[in-house]
């Protein structure tokens, strides 16, 4: 085990950066030197066990004070930063979709595909799964291990918060006045519902959609087939996810939920009598786990269906923060940071 390790943040301002420091703390991860780093954010004052740190400048930094850093700042600054830090000896978390999908480059949720962590023998850039990705993998995987899912379809139901600070102001203002047009998303997102996350694609599909798509085959499989229909809700915070998926085996609803039930970061709330089934509102407020519900299973022209309801909180939970944290516990378990 590490006596301790030297982490910079890059966007510790943000609404996730500041989720990350909240999830250092509270994960007791042994922080020799604490480095918060931005461009619009430097001189902004940010807390991390109970001292208080100055913004610098990411332009600036020198690089062989720290052990490992998390981008948390967007794809742009992970372009023109991330391998820099690497190449000078440095762990790398990238928290944007700027590397997901290099062959290269390991995409990991730790309690599924962590081996390229365990493996490493020298500093890595590691990116950090989609939000809806990580909690929808999250709660198939054990049922794809067992009973082997084929055909994947999901309808998401995203929260504000996976755009940013700017996304929660434009709901909350327009809540309160109706008047106000819509900046950040393309229509009004107070009493709506836009089934539009990122840019269309000449397939129709969105990017969001396809992450959803590619990420899937990536981590879990690639002979899954995946169609997704992703929908920006006006909830404040916590993805929701229907998803139905097809397996090559029959399963039960018990069997499932047996299974999820001993799973490693799984809660299943499944009481359709007693109207349980998890919620964002209720599930979703800085919570680690990742909740199912709604667990139906049923033979359709002689095929294995399954359909179930997923809810996570996308931004300190499984989505963003809770899943890079949880790549740091990993490479200090395997004594890569030491």
């Amino acid at each position: 085990m590490s006596n301790g390790i030297n982490i910079a943040l890059v966007g510790a301002s943000g609404v996730v950066g500041r989720k990350i420091i909240s999830l250092l703390e509270k994960k007791n991860i042994v922080v020799n030197n604490f480095y918060p780093l931005g461009s619009s954010s430097v001189g902004e004052e940010i807390s991390f066990n109970q001292k208080i740190f100055k913004i610098d400048k990411l332009s600036n930094f020198n690089c062989s004070k720290i052990d490992l850093a998390i981008f948390s700042a967007g794809s742009s600054v992970a372009r023109d930063y991330a391998q820099d830090f690497v190449k000078q000896g440095v762990y790398v978390i990238d928290l944007s979709s700027e590397f997901r999908y290099e062959e290269n480059i390991p995409l990991i949720i730790p309690e599924i595909n962590p081996s390229a962590l365990i493996e490493a023998t020298n500093p890595i850039l590691i990116a950090n799964p989609n939000c809806s990705v990580s909690q929808l993998l999250m709660a198939i995987e054990p049922i794809h291990k067992k009973y082997k899912i084929d055909i994947l379809n999901i309808a998401t139901y995203q929260a504000v918060s996976g755009t940013g600070r700017k996304a929660v102001e434009e709901l909350e203002n327009q809540i309160k006045d109706a008047s106000i047009k819509p900046s950040v998303y393309p229509k009004k997102i107070a009493f709506n519902v836009i089934p539009q996350c990122d840019i269309f694609l000449e397939n129709d599909f969105t990017k969001e959609e396809m992450k959803v798509a590619w990420e899937t085959k990536k981590i879990l499989d690639p002979n899954i087939e995946v169609q997704a229909t992703c929908v920006r809700v006006p909830v404040v915070n916590g993805h929701s996810e229907a998803v139905f998926f097809r397996t090559a085996q029959e399963v039960s609803k018990d069997e499932i939920i047996e299974l999820l039930s001993s799973s490693r970061g799984i809660t299943v709330i499944d009481n359709p009598q007693n109207l349980d089934y998890p919620t964002p509102l209720e599930h979703a407020d800085d919570t680690e786990e990742v909740y199912v519900g709604r667990i139906r299973s049923q033979s359709i022209k002689n095929e294995n269906w399954v359909s179930m309801w997923i809810v996570a909180d996308n931004v300190y939970g499984k989505g963003a923060a809770l899943n890079a944290v949880q790549i740091i516990e990993t490479l200090i378990e395997n004594n890569k940071l030491c």
